[in-house]
């Protein structure tokens, strides 16, 4: 299996609207993308000061199936429309499990 771990950071600016546009567009991502096996994302609880305010976590049986989520257009779409407007930092990681 592999797994890609994203944590997104907003822009002070970024209102609720946009944060809940960026959970909807990702969410309809599973049922687009059939290498998705497992996808979980969701806000920062809010318990720790200093965490990012998203997090993506995506599981591919491999590293091929990973690229195909990565460059599908209806996720490239929604990181270019809905994330990139409010984004003020972004990690990620990919390792196999």
């Amino acid at each position: 299996m592999f797994r890609h771990i994203v944590l997104l950071a907003w822009t002070e600016d970024a209102t609720d609207e946009q944060k809940a546009a960026v959970a909807a567009g990702l969410g309809r991502l599973p049922e687009l993308i059939p290498q998705l096996r497992s996808y979980v994302i969701g806000p920062d609880a809010g318990v720790s000061a200093g965490n990012h305010d998203f997090a993506v976590v995506a599981d591919f049986d491999g590293v091929e199936d990973y690229v195909v989520y990565r460059d599908h257009p209806e996720h490239q779409a929604v990181i270019a429309e809905r994330i990139k407007p409010i984004l003020a930092s972004r990690a990620a990681v990919q390792y196999h499990v």
